[in-house]
């Protein structure tokens, strides 16, 4: 049976949403996860850190090598080269974010906003082609490009939920979105992964092109499925669009309307508590994610084969989490359910500080509970934030959204790593990571979910 589309409070009535429109839409989130996956939690970092060794004068493979690089004139060590990019472009995609948003809000031809986002991030992971030898800077550039457009292009994307269905539709939209892109993500992890066992011959300089073909390919991946969505989302512009189409300049108008949503976001405390919670629980989720590798190589001294099942074991059962999850959101409401994910996790935490060392299996088992509760819980955070958007201001708020999904992501591994420098244990860093899971609970549960939604303007599902 098609799901409809619930009018927007305040706005331009929406047609119905069909299923070819829907699939489409999911398909944008099988389209961007292979450049989360492949590039970012894989294969990225290892690559760039070994091209900016190479310009520091290391030989290729030599792990003890300390040189530096002089990106711009200022000297970095070849190891920390990444980390610094990756927090560079947190910091600009605070900047762009919300401005995307707006314009998202005031644009009539929002796919081609999409289209724009998608297609310069693919192009520029693409263009990792051309970083051989040791074009450390090339590779940084563009990094920064792929992943500043990336964030982009998922606030365009997001923008388009609320229009897709009504409230009691959109958590199941979201969590089938999500559980798709985890699929295709893990996907072409998967085959990559088998590309690189079967070419390796264990040579550096074959190990650093295979890398190269890996991320090229997620690029390629990302491009190719962006055209599902862009074939079958229709345009769906907002009261604030068709009036800025109409005589004004998106552009500029999208600025001024970011600066108006700046001054009036004080008048919805409850969507910035909201964004509170989300900030703060969400932060232990992506640090869980980031540091599990380290500490299952450091802390329970796995070999990498264990560490690459466990990704693959988390990416396949995070598709399934994310359908469970949702499925029980549409009976006992995302609120809730987002609740009960975090309770979960905080028990994920704790199995993690009582893993014994060189076991595999429990390791695995604890991948599996992770995937379990990632999908599912990040799904419903983003269509229960739907709910929570004034009409017609969605892109700008999704753009606030993904800043706390990503611009504060390095609460976390702060608080793991200053632990672990006092302590010199990485079971008692991860247990730190216990306070963003439990604060974040206490946070959700003081929003008064359904008068939240209410005051933002809109309609409250069901259930809650």
């Amino acid at each position: 049976m098609a799901e409809t589309a619930t009018p927007a409070a305040n706005d331009t009535p929406q047609p119905a949403s069909t299923r070819r429109e829907r699939t489409g839409w999911y398909f944008y989130d099988w389209a961007n996860s292979a450049f989360q996956t492949t590039v970012i939690t894989v294969f990225l970092g290892p690559f760039l850190t070994s091209v900016a060794k190479m310009a520091a004068g290391c030989q290729l493979g030599a792990d003890e090598c300390r040189g530096y690089v002089y990106p711009l004139g200022i000297k970095v060590a070849a190891g920390s080269y990444y980390p610094y990019l990756i927090s560079l472009s947190v910091l600009l995609t605070v900047f762009v974010l919300p401005v995307i948003g707006a314009i998202a809000d005031r644009s009539l031809h929002k796919k081609r906003l999409l289209a724009g986002t998608a297609f310069i991030g693919a192009g520029a992971t693409i263009g990792m082609i051309f970083v051989t030898g040791d074009r450390y800077l090339l590779g940084g550039a563009l990094f920064m490009i792929a992943n500043i457009s990336f964030g982009a292009a998922i606030v365009v994307y997001n923008s388009f939920l609320p229009q897709l269905g009504g409230p009691d539709e959109r958590d199941g939209i979201s969590s089938r979105g999500w559980a798709l892109g985890y699929l295709g993500g893990g996907l072409l992890l998967a085959l990559n992964l088998v590309a690189v066992q079967s070419f390796d011959n264990g040579t550096p300089e074959r190990t650093l092109d295979l890398a190269r073909w890996s991320i090229v390919s997620a690029g390629v991946w990302w491009a190719v499925f962006t055209l599902v969505p862009l074939r079958w989302l229709r345009e769906r512009p907002t009261a604030a669009a068709v009036a800025a189409g109409a005589g004004g300049n998106v552009l500029t108008d999208g600025f001024r309307q970011l600066g108006r949503t700046l001054r009036e976001i004080k008048a919805y405390p409850l969507t910035l508590f909201f964004l509170l919670a989300f900030l703060v629980y969400n932060d232990g989720i992506q640090t869980v994610i980031t540091l599990a590798s380290q500490y299952g190589t450091e802390e329970l001294r796995l070999d990498q084969s264990t560490l690459i099942v466990t990704i693959l074991l988390v990416q396949f059962l995070a598709f399934g989490g994310a359908l469970g999850l949702g499925w029980l959101a549409g009976r006992i409401g995302a609120w809730k359910t987002i609740l009960l994910s975090l309770v979960l996790w905080t028990a994920v935490i704790l199995g993690a500080f009582r893993l014994p060392a060189e076991a595999p299996l429990p390791f695995m088992l604890l991948g599996a509970a992770i995937g379990l509760v990632l999908g599912g819980s990040q799904a419903l955070s983003r269509s229960l934030f739907s709910q929570l958007i004034p009409a017609g201001k969605e892109g700008e708020y999704y753009g606030f959204y993904e800043i706390s999904d990503k611009g504060t992501s390095w609460l976390g591994p702060l608080a793991f790593g200053l632990v672990f420098q006092l302590t010199n244990s990485y079971r008692v860093g991860l247990v730190s990571l216990l306070i963003f899971f439990v604060v974040g609970f206490l946070l959700l549960l003081a929003v008064p979910i359904r008068r939240a939604i209410v005051a933002a303007g809109n309609t409250p599902p069901r259930v809650l």
